[in-house]
């Protein structure tokens, strides 16, 4: 009798174990379906080409949704004046040479002026400037938090007409309107409504 209580015990035993095992592992599957998902990009980024005034290619740009806010945008570009450059997001997505005012002005949905130090701005597309290597090279990301690449909002990128990253000649003094006194366009990439270069 008292061997047969040890062998029940001992069954009971490893019935409990085996229910606690299996009830354990759909939560563990489901922990790692959601540590997947965590870690998966919400969009592919946007690949645009960026053109100088003569028409040569000189680099790219990389746009995607942030995972914190707006969207970022990495800026990978050569064969530019070392130093600080100003950086905007222009409200369509044209680069006609030589000029490439076809780009329009600044994306500013809300109608306010230029700058970050400007009591009345800033546009969103105001950015902040990047600075070019003594190489001529640039490799950055610049956070934009006032845009999105969502179509149904007024702040999208991907507009009816699109949008396009302008690199000027100059710094932007991020006080004076229109664009900060960068001076001429330089560098152009646009970006159509459909999210193609």
């Amino acid at each position: 009798m008292h061997r047969l209580s040890k062998v029940l015990l001992v069954c009971a035993f490893v019935c409990m174990t085996s229910a606690c095992a299996q009830q354990k592992e759909p939560d563990q599957e489901k922990s790692a379906h959601e540590h997947a998902e965590t870690f998966e990009p919400l969009t592919q980024p946007i690949k645009v080409q960026l053109m100088k005034r003569d028409g040569k290619e000189t680099g790219f740009i990389e746009v995607s949704e942030s995972a914190s806010e707006g969207v970022d945008i990495r800026v990978a570009a050569q064969d530019l004046p070392p130093g600080l450059l100003a950086f905007h997001i222009h409200e369509t997505g044209q680069c006609k040479r030589p000029d490439f005012e076809s780009a329009g002005a600044h994306f500013n949905p809300e109608q306010k002026e230029h700058g970050f130090n400007n009591p009345k701005g800033h546009h969103a597309g105001d950015l902040p400037n990047i600075e070019v290597g003594a190489d001529g090279k640039v490799d950055v990301i610049v956070n934009a938090p006032d845009v999105t690449l969502h179509k149904n909002s007024k702040f999208s990128l991907l507009d009816q007409d699109g949008s396009a990253f302008i690199i000027h000649e100059k710094q932007d003094d991020d006080l004076t309107n229109p664009s900060g006194n960068s001076g001429d366009r330089m560098v152009c990439g646009a970006l159509s409504n459909d999210g193609k270069s």
